[in-house]
């Protein structure tokens, strides 16, 4: 989630582990231990584009990281806040305000290796990254918590907003799954045979949905509205394996294939290699010109291809957001 989203929900962890020793301090070191998983996209600035993307929500988002960090910071506060906490009950609000944030992370689409050094990455994919619905009924409830003089009194408003915000999850989960039919559904009925299928939400809401579909020679992208009232259809994308083979082998491409799962389509433009990731969608729908959320150029350098991000432009997210909005009334 965004990292505003995981310093409220970072400070509701430490109010409820540690707001009857710690008082209000709890607003400091919650909204830090919320934010550190996150210092790996700092990390990743200092290395090559392709490299910063597949550390992303690694080893810092990670049991075995929380794990080894908990006890240090947990000596830290210890000593900061000295009579006020014991050694043991610091280590624990580090450990949980870690754990929620990664917690959180996995209902996203992009989803996190919670058991590094395994690769594989887990991802419900039911919530998109940011999720006003999410974030605004906790902080709320830490708005009015911060007024109130006994931690009894505050704990009651955390809890409620926890209650909330972890109620509106499981909404968004019930409703990929009634979406995930309706793609299942769908595809039987156009007698279309799929190799593998994920669901997913658009942005800023829990309304509009897409789905990818790998089939034997072309991934297929579709969209479902909970309003829509017409058969759901598919876009065709060719899978141009004959462009992947031609950069099978590049560190790059390589790492990019890793983190994409499989899910992503090489194509050739001004004998340029894009390499174009499916699960985050396109940002318009010309179809003569499909310009998708995350691609990456692969240009020469010093004699071999480097991968680059292809930088978006402010319009891009404009005509997104108004698609989506259009979309989302229903077909």
């Amino acid at each position: 989630m965004d990292s505003f989203t995981q310093i409220v929900l970072g400070i509701a962890t430490a109010e409820l582990c540690a707001g009857e020793k710690l008082q209000r301090k709890t607003f400091l070191y919650g909204a830090i231990l919320g934010t550190i998983p996150d210092l790996d996209i700092v990390v990743g600035h200092f290395l090559k584009p392709v490299d910063g993307v597949a550390i992303h929500r690694g080893l810092s988002h990670s049991l075995l990281f929380f794990a080894l960090l908990s006890p240090i910071l947990g000596w830290i506060i210890t000593k900061l806040e000295r009579g006020k906490i014991d050694f043991k009950s610091s280590s624990l609000l580090v450990f949980w305000c870690l754990l929620t944030h990664v917690l959180l992370d996995i209902f996203t689409s992009w989803g996190t290796q919670i058991f590094w050094p395994l690769h594989d990455r887990i991802a419900l994919k039911t919530i998109f990254v940011i999720d006003p619905l999410y974030t605004l009924p906790l902080l709320i409830s830490l708005l009015i918590a911060w007024r109130k003089p006994t931690f009894s009194l505050r704990k009651k408003y955390v809890l409620r907003g926890i209650y909330i915000s972890s109620g509106y999850l499981a909404l968004t989960s019930g409703l990929k799954l009634h979406a995930l039919h309706q793609f299942e559904t769908a595809l039987k009925s156009q007698n279309i045979t799929y190799n593998d299928l994920i669901v997913k939400p658009t942005a800023f809401n829990c309304i509009l949905w897409n789905a990818n579909v790998a089939t034997k020679d072309a991934y297929l992208l579709g969209d479902y509205s909970i309003f829509d009232s017409q058969p759901i259809t598919f876009n065709s994308y060719k899978k141009n394996n004959e462009l992947t083979k031609e950069l099978a082998g590049n560190p790059d491409f390589e790492t990019l294939k890793t983190v994409s799962e499989g899910w992503f389509i090489i194509t050739k433009k001004d004998n340029l290699y894009y390499f174009n990731d499916l699960r985050f969608g396109l940002l318009n729908t010309d179809s003569n010109q499909s310009q998708f959320a995350f691609s990456y150029v692969f240009r020469e350098k010093n004699g071999t291809l480097k991968a680059d991000g292809v930088p978006k432009q402010k319009r891009d997210g404009k005509a997104l957001m108004i698609g989506i909005l259009n979309r989302i009334r229903g077909n």
